[in-house]
């Protein structure tokens, strides 16, 4: 019998391709919800606030309307990535299809994997459009491009993590709908997207120091510019550890399986 089990194992290899290429393929088939519609509302929130702002210039040579597209490049990926991992889970629990991913013998991390690199995945896509789209309205540079897609990368990995915990816990989309709405959403909003934390009060730059959004956008940026906030170092540090933190949160509850096993 065990003999059987390591040739089907050779012939066929492992179920993480097959369920990373499952994750992509549940978005790509609604590309129109799932990617078009994250770029509009990009633009539109470009339209209107580079309209208002039109003139105004940040770190003192920046317009605010080049300083404004990173943000909201990596605002729309850290979203779509959420979205990715904790739409896919509450939806296969409430259907009841959950039940023929969990009777594979897939292990916990490669679970894991694949819902968070298909979420990388999504964000990458989503964040690209907004860049190509946006980009006409004021290209902005691209000193250090390696900045950019590391911070794009954990980024991602961070909120697809964060959507796992999320789909896991909620038993419905009411709760999963609290929790992006009360936590997932005022973070990114409120994480530099729109403004340098530098033209705040001094008690609101503490406050802003405190939330793990701010590094990623603030590093982001400073991949385009070569300026920001922080130091690049100081935010890769505390994405990297946040990301441990998170993915060790999400990693034990697949092992446990924490609302997944009745």
């Amino acid at each position: 019998m065990s003999s059987v089990m390591e040739k089907n194992t050779l012939k066929y290899g492992s179920g993480f391709p097959t369920l990373l290429r499952k994750e992509i393929k549940r978005f790509y088939k609604v590309a129109f919800q799932t990617v078009a519609a994250p770029v509009l509302t990009a633009i539109l929130y470009l339209m209107i606030f580079g309209h208002v702002l039109e003139g105004k210039e940040v770190y003192g040579h920046i317009s605010y309307t080049a300083f404004l597209i990173p943000g909201l490049v990596m605002m729309s990926l850290l979203q779509n990535a959420f979205a990715n991992t904790s739409s896919s889970l509450i939806q296969s629990k409430l259907t009841g299809n959950l039940v023929f991913i969990l009777l594979t013998p897939l292990s916990h991390f490669e679970f894991f994997s694949a819902y968070v690199l298909a979420a990388v995945f999504r964000g990458v896509v989503v964040g690209l459009g907004v860049f190509l789209i946006t980009a006409w309205y004021g290209m902005p540079a691209l000193e250090y491009p390696l900045w950019i897609m590391i911070f794009a990368f954990l980024g991602a990995a961070v909120l697809g993590s964060l959507g796992l915990i999320a789909g896991i816990w909620a038993d419905k989309f009411d709760q999963l709908a609290a929790f992006q709405n009360f936590f997932i959403m005022p973070a990114t909003m409120l994480s530099g997207v729109f403004y340098s934390i530098h033209s705040l009060p001094p008690i609101w730059q503490t406050v802003s120091r405190f939330n793990p959004f701010f590094y990623m956008i603030d590093g982001f940026r400073f991949g385009f510019f070569g300026v920001s906030d922080v130091s690049p170092w100081t935010s890769l540090t505390i994405i990297a550890a946040f990301l441990l933190c998170v993915s060790a949160i999400a990693l034990r509850m697949l092992q446990t399986g924490y609302k997944l096993k009745h």
